[in-house]
Formats: structure tokens, sequence, C-alpha cells
């Protein structure tokens, strides 16, 4: 990937959204997974588009507001291509059903305008109708209802609901400074759920305690520093606004599953970039970084 000229690949970013689309579309008519339908089989591994459509939608946001953004300042109806994209896009993965995803790459889309220089006054309507469709689509399923009231009040329904992250919660603590050393977790055998994905960092903080879990939590830090320096460095407005959209992704995505896995915000099943099991992420993580 590093070795691609992204000023060469732009007329593949239109095509590769429309690809994109009929991708999630397709998804949504494979088999399920413990109920949500995110996963096409490809027999040697199983695609999970939403991680690919995040590196699309990034990519179309940086040539967009590169081609468009003279005509953005003197008319904001031009704003409503890219919003209706990602609009699209968004609802397709939520679809599967899926809330944490759509709800990083509306975050990262919103500073991706806030970068381009949108003007503020632009920016909140689509803030306040995303914010409007993500209570609807909290209170349209009632197990997101019982997630938010566990994170809320996690040891009250310790042996229910409040299960995940208060596993989560016991491995973190119970690694002390030093941790218990790596491979010795107790709480992954049969107690912490999903602990090679979504709570991979909750096995970190026991296995390798508060100074492993710092390290971890100071690479992305500096993969933020750095992403945002290549960003103001970068050749060109498009490939400046592709670095800071791809970082901000990539981090976005590390500090929200780490504050998930304790308890700062609601539990989701994102995972922990190069760190949690699974082909698509990994994929797509290294891709990103080829790229910045």
């Amino acid at each position: 990937i590093t070795r691609i000229d992204l000023e060469k690949v732009r007329k593949l970013i239109k095509p590769a959204v429309v690809l994109t689309l009929v991708l999630l579309v397709a998804t949504l008519f494979m088999a399920p997974v413990a109920g949500a339908h995110r996963w096409i089989p490809l027999g040697f591994m199983k695609l999970q588009m939403s991680e690919f459509a995040k590196i699309v939608m990034v990519l179309y946001l940086a040539d967009f507001f590169d081609r468009h953004l003279s005509h953005i300042t003197s008319d904001p109806r031009q704003l409503l291509k890219p919003l209706g994209v990602a609009g699209v896009i968004l609802v397709l993965i939520a679809m599967e059903p899926d809330l944490g995803t759509p709800a990083l790459i509306f975050a990262v889309t919103i500073m991706m305008f806030f970068a381009a220089g949108v003007k503020r006054r632009f920016i909140l309507a689509p803030l306040a109708v995303g914010a409007a469709i993500f209570i609807v689509e909290l209170f349209r399923h009632p197990y997101r209802i019982t997630r938010l009231k566990a994170f809320l009040s996690p040891w009250e329904n310790a042996a229910t609901s409040g299960w995940q992250l208060t596993q989560s919660l016991l491995a973190v603590g119970s690694g002390g400074l030093l941790g218990k050393g790596l491979g010795a977790s107790q709480l992954k055998l049969m107690y912490l759920p999903e602990p090679h994905t979504d709570f991979i960092f909750s096995v970190v903080a026991e296995e390798a305690g508060f100074l492993g879990s710092m390290l971890i939590v100071l690479l992305f830090l500096a993969l933020l520093i750095k992403g945002v320096r290549i960003a103001r460095n970068a050749p060109s407005f498009y490939t400046s606004l592709a670095a800071l959209g791809l970082t901000l992704m990539l981090t976005g995505q590390a500090f929200f599953n780490i504050g998930m896995t304790m308890g700062l915000v609601p539990t989701k099943g994102i995972p922990l970039p190069f760190f949690s099991y699974g082909g698509s992420s990994m994929l797509t993580s290294l891709i990103a970084v080829g790229i910045i």
C-alpha cells in the first residue's frame, strides 16, 4: 500500500463506494452469526465489509472536499452529497445490526468536515440529525437499553446484563502494576466474554498490568501525534485529509475500545486495532497505516 500513489487511485474511489454499497447490501442476506449479519463467508476468511467501508468513506470525503471546497463555502447544499453517501453507508451497517461502527464513522466524518473548513453552523445540522437517529436506534432495540443500564450501573446487574463489563473491570483491576504474567490471565478462562476480540485489552491489563496497558495507550497516542503531523505536512489537501481521517479512525476506534473495557463508554462490539483477532480488522488497519 505504501507504494501506491494516492493521486493515481482517485478515479477508483467512486467505483469503490458503489462496490462497498453493493457488498454491504449483500452482507444483510448472509447467514447470521450470533444474531448479526456482518460477514460474507469467502472460505479462507469472513469478510466484514463495514471495516473496509471506513477506509472507503475517508478517501471519498478527502477526494470530495479537495474537489469542491470552493463551492461548499458559497453553497452549503453541496454538502448534501457527501452526507447522503455517508448516511446510506451508516444505515446499511446499522441494519446488520451494528451501532458502534456507524457511530465511529459518523464521528470521524464530522471531524473531517471541521478539518476541511466547513462552517460550524453547517455542521450543527448533521450533528442534530445524527443524535436523533442514534436515540431512535437506541430505543428501537430493547437490548441496547439493557446495555446502557448495565453501563451506568454494572455491579447492580453483575450476574446478567452487566456481566461483560464487571468481568472486564475485574480483569483490568486484578492486573495490578506489573500484571500476572503473559498467558496467565484467569478471567479469560470461561469468565470474560470475547477475550480474543472486543475485550482483549482487559486480558492485556490482567497479564501485563498497568505498565503494559499504558504502553499500548502511549503507542496509540504516538500514532495519533505522528498521523496528525504527517497530515499537516502532506503534499496536497486531498492527501492531508486522507491521512488525518484514517489516523482519527484508527486511534478513535482504539480509545473507544479501551474506554469500553474500563466502563468509560457503553459496551459495543468494536475491535482494538492490531490486537483483536479478526482478518478484516487487521487488513484494514494495515491498509490505513500504509496509506498514512
